[in-house]
């Protein structure tokens, strides 16, 4: 377990055992479980740790390695160390339940990030509008069609996730309930579930069919871009962005490979995922719920950021913080604050 040192004075593992609510006396440690600290990972975790940092907060954090077990038993271990909050991105949003339970019982407030859990309540999770990113995605295809044709017609292929998952569900409905305005475009749907050489069959199978296939949505731009993009040039169809017979690409994520796709002309969409500002403002309702403020229903706006505006919603899980995305083309790709060009900052 690592703990990192936000501005208080330095507390031990050992001196963390002891401490409990202590918000008055300005002692306050949070547990955070990643599944890992790669790509967006890290940036979530680095969020929450300044995030923390402005407060004067300590953080201690644990990596589980996408082990289910191994969360379940590293947060266990904070709830005995008396941490004054917990925040995890759950490797399994059913099993997360079990540490959730043993939180409320201990009384320490449980936050998550980027995935809800399923079959318990928490204080919040913090997340995407994943709905409001396919939408994006569904304009930019739609006009795309229409300047191409002067009406919104042709054929498109979506490259699902893993439809058993809320995510997935969402990214799906907000895309295709933009489609579904203009019945002139047909929609090939095809279950990817997050994988990419699943993703690639996929797209030599249909785009080998479908002589005219004007566009690919793909769920995941960091699962699918990259043999997306391969596959078609393989293929014959590979034509850059505003040349004759390109395929309009577009997905969900805006990841660095997405990115500079984008700029080679080999991509057109990306709609973001404001990851930087997950950890930052989950930081922001730990406070609030520890102060014992109430967290209510409503919209909330700050100008300069990429996830304003933002709304909480009251769900069966507990309160939903759901950060607005962006929709990224070649006019705003080179945007410092996209995840993906932090990543490329700092190594990617």
């Amino acid at each position: 377990m690592k703990l990192i040192k936000t501005g208080l004075a330095f507390v031990g593992v050992l001196g963390s055992l002891m401490l409990g609510p202590a918000y008055a006396a300005g002692k306050i440690v949070i547990g955070y479980s990643a599944p890992a600290l790669l790509g967006g990972q890290g940036q979530i975790q680095a969020g929450l740790v300044n995030g923390a940092k402005a407060k004067g907060w300590d953080v201690l954090t644990v990596t589980s390695g996408g082990d289910a077990q191994k969360q379940l038993n590293d947060i266990n271990d904070f709830i005995a160390q008396k941490v004054n909050a917990i925040v995890a991105v759950p490797d399994d949003s059913a099993g997360i339940c079990q540490a959730v339970k043993a939180a409320k019982a201990a009384k320490i407030p449980f936050f998550t990030i980027d995935r809800s859990p399923s079959g318990c309540e928490i204080d919040m999770v913090v997340l995407s509008d994943n709905y409001l990113a396919g939408k994006q995605a569904g304009e930019a295809m739609v006009a795309f069609l229409t300047q191409k044709y002067g009406s919104a017609k042709g054929t498109v292929l979506e490259i699902t996730g893993n439809l058993a998952q809320n995510v997935a569900q969402l990214r799906g409905s907000g895309f295709n309930d933009v489609i579904k305005k203009n019945p002139a475009i047909k929609v090939i749907t095809k279950v990817g579930d997050w994988d990419a050489p699943k993703g690639v069959d996929i797209v030599r199978d249909v785009a080998s069919a479908e002589a005219n296939l004007d566009g690919i949505y793909m769920h995941s731009d960091c699962v699918y871009s990259e043999g997306t993009v391969q596959t078609l040039k393989e293929l014959g169809k590979g034509a850059l962005s505003g040349d004759k017979g390109h395929i309009f690409l577009a997905s969900v994520d805006a990841c660095l490979s997405a990115l500079e796709l984008m700029r080679a002309k080999k991509f057109d969409h990306a709609s973001n995922q404001p990851i930087p500002d997950f950890g930052v403002l989950a930081a922001d309702f730990i406070e609030k719920r520890i102060k014992g403020e109430a967290i209510t229903p409503g919209e909330i706006k700050k100008d300069g950021t990429l996830w304003s505006p933002a709304r909480i919603e009251k769900a069966d899980v507990g309160m939903q913080l759901f950060l607005s995305t962006t929709a990224i083309n070649s006019s705003n790709m080179n945007d410092e604050r996209l995840w993906g060009n932090i990543e490329k900052k700092n190594g990617g």
